[in-house]
């Protein structure tokens, strides 16, 4: 009897739920017959795109940049500090978005798949939209692969690498802003020792790094020991930086600091989050990175403290005067999958959304926010507030890893009043290229490199660590450049001078 009931109780439900099912089927039927049928479906555009900030933008924008750009936006955000790794699952999983960035760093982790035909060329398409047909040839040419364009461009300087400093701790110990590899060293060591933050305990130290060599602390300290950018060229012959004498002098200034506990001593392991929170949480008072992320570093460092006062410095005198190394003039790509892209059709509503993205009204948004909530227009020209600043750097700033061109778009208003530190880094950033140092590479191709480098470049970081924290001597990093070497390094090489002589001779 029970199992009779139970069966009759269960036919009443299927029945009940018969109609429901048929109801909901029919009713999803006519959803999508809508969708298919109306003029007013908007195009579905997926980003894989990195997080520079503590949070993602407000909805409130993003329903707005979609409004106004007439799509529907799925951005994939993932934190700066492990999007490569993100990407590169992405991209081995063959489960990338429509359109994913990459960094101008892991360019050659991508290469291949380019070649193998994984992303659209988009080259063909460009001249069909009025702000895409005005990009820069010669920044589209850094980029190409065996001549092809692939990736619309995200603009940026070609250094903005600098110091971000606790200015309130330099007046508190009485010491100037240090100008040269001596007076850092000086002022690291004051800052571990001499309680520069006055509460008594000695419970800070001078600088705080991450776990990244190329946009931590070491390439640009690097460049100010007169360090080449990634390759030395002489007399038509490459060598790379990690062979020259001033590679081994910043391992060596590296190593003092982590000997003398002047660095966080877990600084080989540490995220980009972390590295900021101690700066911000007044653990460590010396940030050496990205001279722009200094208005977020101030509002949030203010927000524990406010007596807390940051500065900038562009300039520290080296062996060979002042130097910094520089990136060509786009920072990455968004490149276009033709997994996540069945059709031209479907490619060409995407371009057309990062077209629409150029023009005044969009660009203005993605820079500035919203009008009368984030800046204000007086004679046309938009002034930044510094009270809005926080809502800016919580709703907006984080939209600017979207933009691309931004610094030559013509329809990006003009700004005669901004946040004075965010004006510092633009200003310093800009005197940065009287001293750059290029990567005489840029403009040639390696296919080895493009194929090997991610494992070869990991002989040099983990050998780069292990000499700094200790663990092997000098001997040591020497017999890892010859593993390099031996495992396709010197490949490399060769292949950057027949490409270089092949270059001579084209424009001979």
């Amino acid at each position: 009897m029970p199992r009779l009931s139970s069966r009759k109780t269960t036919l009443h439900y299927l029945h009940l739920l018969i109609p429901i099912f048929f109801t909901v089927l029919i009713g999803c039927g006519d959803v999508q017959s809508a969708r298919t049928d109306s003029s007013d479906i908007r195009p579905y555009v997926s980003i894989l795109a990195p997080l520079h900030f503590p949070q993602q933008p407000s909805k409130e924008v993003i329903t707005e940049l979609e409004r106004l750009t007439e799509v529907e936006l799925d951005i994939r955000w993932v934190p700066e500090g492990v999007y490569t790794d993100k990407m590169n699952t992405a991209l081995t999983t063959n489960s990338l978005a429509k359109v994913t960035f990459v960094k101008f760093t892991d360019y050659g982790l991508v290469k291949n798949a380019i070649k193998s035909g994984d992303f659209w060329e988009i080259e063909p398409y460009l001249a069909e939209f009025s702000n895409l047909s005005q990009l820069s040839p010669a920044i589209l040419r850094q980029t190409a692969v065996e001549g092809k364009i692939y990736g619309l461009y995200t603009e940026r300087p070609s250094s903005r690498q600098g110091i971000i400093i606790r200015k309130d701790w330099l007046d508190n110990l009485q010491l100037e802003e240090p100008h040269s590899l001596e007076d850092l060293y000086e002022v690291l060591k004051q800052f571990t020792h001499n309680d520069p933050d006055l509460n008594g305990k000695q419970d800070t130290f001078g600088l705080v790094d991450r776990n990244d060599l190329v946009y931590g602390v070491f390439k640009t300290l690097s460049s100010y020991f007169g360090t080449p950018n990634n390759w030395e060229q002489v007399d038509g012959h490459f060598i790379p930086e990690f062979e020259t004498q001033e590679y081994m002098n910043t391992m060596n200034f590296m190593k003092k600091l982590y000997d003398e506990k002047l660095i966080n001593q877990d600084f080989a392991l540490t995220s980009k989050e972390l590295q900021r929170d101690s700066f911000i949480r007044g653990s460590a008072g010396v940030y050496i990175g990205s001279m722009t992320d200094v208005q977020r570093l101030s509002i949030e460092t203010q927000a524990l403290n406010p007596k807390a006062e940051l500065t900038l410095i562009n300039r520290i005198h080296g062996p060979k005067g002042y130097k910094v190394w520089s990136i060509p003039n786009y920072n990455g790509l968004y490149l276009f999958s033709k997994k996540a892209i069945a059709t031209e059709e479907e490619l060409k509503q995407v371009l057309a959304f990062f077209d629409r993205t150029m023009d005044k009204d969009v660009a203005n948004l993605m820079m500035y926010g919203v009008e009368g909530r984030h800046y204000k227009i007086v004679d046309g020209k938009v002034i930044l507030p510094e009270e809005t600043s926080r809502l800016r750097v919580d709703e907006v700033n984080p939209l600017y890893s979207l933009m691309i061109a931004d610094m030559s778009n013509t329809n990006i208003m003009e700004v005669v009043q901004k946040e004075e530190l965010t004006a510092a880094a633009e200003r310093l950033s800009e005197d940065n290229e009287s001293f750059l140092v290029a990567d005489p590479t840029v403009h040639l191709s390696s296919d080895t490199f493009d194929e090997k480098n991610a494992e070869l470049s990991q002989i040099i970081t983990d050998a780069t660590y292990n000499y700094i924290l200790g663990e092997i001597t000098a001997e040591g990093f020497v017999n890892e450049t010859l593993k390099w070497r031996q495992n396709g390094g010197d490949l490399i090489i060769q292949e950057y001078e027949e490409a270089l002589l092949r270059e001579r001779m084209r424009n001979n």
